[in-house]
């Protein structure tokens, strides 16, 4: 296939769009020199068989010709007629836009319970689309029943909207293998990699978080890790001007009204009692404060599941949202402060999610009756096996001695099998869910190691 036909077979699948670096890539696999790809993208962008946005290395590519003041299509059914409107006036050439800034205002005259953002009708559907058998258990526990999962699903989408190109499978063998591929740069692994710690964090500590800035600093500290040119900027509030790219939006600059701001924004979203109102408002205000040096929509993105995964809720993992429906519609949030679009998106993207998490769970088939008898003891006894670094030749009798307190009349040797079972089949996507932490688990899969050598 000649690279003319590659490039636009590719975008035709990618109607959110593609980075210069992506075609590049492509190009390089086909084995098509540089100067060849300079002088075809060129050719298709003229012809009007693909459109830019952005310049030169930041530059994304979508198929078709881009008609003034009107937005890029996106899949069916994402935008509402109101969204759409949002789309169209935020598509119009910057020089069309009017500058402006940030506006109090937009946070003051939200008051929590009183004030909604999502619609009663959207607000029941998601009910229904989220629900879940934990509902009543603690907080957190769904999110580690499909955790594996989310953390790859989590982490590539959120990455995916800032234009990491790490494929899926890519990012689940780097999780589940450590095997880091080759042709990406080191800052798209490190965006992936902080992805998934932070996730672990927000799940294994829904119980005790808040919706306050500490939560919300640990989190922007987690997500930006050797991603800033200034370490210090990571998890600190921000001290310094910033710009939003292809927008005349201009975020506030004066670092003791953006410290202000963060924790009103902060304590009015704990105020709000429905989980999607929420998750939501945090969608909208942190990214419209941009309160971070950077990061600030990758931490918004998280943050908006930590109310979710608190009510053991199906998490929104933003599974198959286009890349330029997100963007169009936050542009439409900073330039125009309206909602509708966001709000769409946030619709879309969790009826994709739920959807996906249900068909997961049930593509596991019905739970094991005695494992859900005994789940509390089975996460007690593994919990105590690993805390105690149990050597390996006396796992067994550990593991029964910690078993006989809990079983039933004749249960023990079954609880004892199950209990190992479990123990065996630890790892990074499963040891939250028994409580323990990074570092516990870290001790003893280096001891299990120790004594395999």
């Amino acid at each position: 296939m000649s690279l003319e036909a590659s490039i636009l077979a590719v975008l035709q699948n990618h109607p959110e769009g593609l980075s210069r670096a992506a075609l590049q890539k492509l190009a390089r696999r086909q084995g098509d020199p540089p100067w060849k790809f300079r002088r075809v993208l060129k050719a298709l962008e003229e012809r009007g068989d693909l459109h830019r946005r952005g310049q030169t290395r930041a530059s994304h590519y979508f198929p078709g010709r881009a008609s003034a003041g009107v937005a890029p299509q996106s899949p069916a059914g994402v935008f509402s007629r109101e969204g759409a409107e949002v789309v169209a006036l935020i598509s119009r050439p910057i020089h069309q836009r009017a500058p402006c800034s940030y506006e109090r205002s937009f946070l003051d005259a939200y008051q929590p319970n009183t004030s909604f953002y999502l619609r009663e009708q959207d607000r029941l559907h998601l009910r229904e689309l989220g629900a879940t058998p934990d509902a009543n258990q603690p907080a957190g526990t769904w999110a580690r029943h499909i955790l594996e999962r989310l953390l790859i699903d989590l982490s590539w989408n959120s990455s995916r909207l800032e234009g990491n190109t790490y494929s899926l499978l890519d990012t689940e063998r780097l999780f589940r293998e450590r095997e880091v591929p080759s042709g990406h740069q080191a800052l798209e692994t490190q965006m992936l990699l902080n992805h998934k710690q932070a996730i672990e964090y927000l799940v294994g500590e829904a119980a005790v978080l808040r919706l306050e800035p500490r939560a919300l600093r640990a989190l922007h500290g987690m997500l930006a890790e050797n991603l800033l040119a200034n370490p210090e900027d990571e998890g600190r509030l921000r001290r310094m001007p910033v710009g939003i790219r292809d927008s005349t939006y201009l975020p506030l600059a004066v670092p003791q009204q953006i410290e202000e701001l963060f924790v009103q924004l902060l304590a009015t979203a704990a105020a709000i009692e429905d989980p999607f109102e929420q998750s939501f408002f945090v969608l909208v205000h942190v990214p419209y404060l941009q309160p971070f040096a950077d990061v600030n929509k990758r931490t918004s993105r998280l943050a908006a599941n930590l109310p979710l995964l608190q009510h053991n809720l199906q998490p929104l993992s933003f599974v198959d949202l286009p890349r330029e429906a997100y963007t169009s519609a936050t542009l439409g949030l900073y330039e125009l402060r309206r909602v509708e679009a966001l709000r769409d998106v946030y619709l879309w993207a969790y009826q994709r999610s739920a959807e996906r998490y249900r068909a997961i769970v049930k593509s596991l088939g019905e739970p094991d009756p005695f494992r859900l008898k005994y789940r509390d003891a089975l996460r007690a006894i593994v919990r105590a096996a690993v805390q105690e670094l149990t050597p390996a030749n006396e796992v067994a009798a550990r593991v029964a001695a910690l078993a006989e307190p809990h079983a039933m009349a004749g249960d023990l040797p079954r609880l004892q099998a199950a209990a190992l079972r479990e123990l065996s089949a630890l790892n990074e996507g499963t040891f939250h869910r028994y409580g323990l932490r990074p570092s516990e688990f870290e001790r003893w899969v280096g001891r299990r190691d120790e004594t395999k050598r």
